[in-house]
């Protein structure tokens, strides 16, 4: 069975991000005037109700929220994984 982590750590974020050919992104029907909102991870084709945004703004939201990040890197059977949530610290 595959464990989960937790992470705060911008750089491992970004590293399991992208390597899944993921992107930052966040609910467009939650953007604030600060560049807040809640955020997500959109893969593949851009999902609808999402909007791109800059690893700068998603990580300023991140940090302002106080998250962690839960992640699995493989699945059970050791394929890679895109299991991720954002929890509270």
């Amino acid at each position: 069975m595959s464990e989960g982590k937790t992470t705060t750590d911008h750089d491992v974020i970004r590293s399991w991000v992208e390597e899944r050919k993921g992107r930052p992104s966040r609910l467009a029907a939650t953007a604030d005037k600060q560049g807040g909102g809640l955020l997500r991870i959109d893969f593949g084709e851009p999902e609808e109700g999402l909007e791109e945004i800059s690893w700068d703004d998603f990580f300023r939201t991140f940090d302002k929220n106080r998250l962690n990040f839960l992640y699995q890197e493989k699945t059970a059977d050791g394929k890679l994984s895109r299991f991720h949530k954002f929890i509270d610290k």
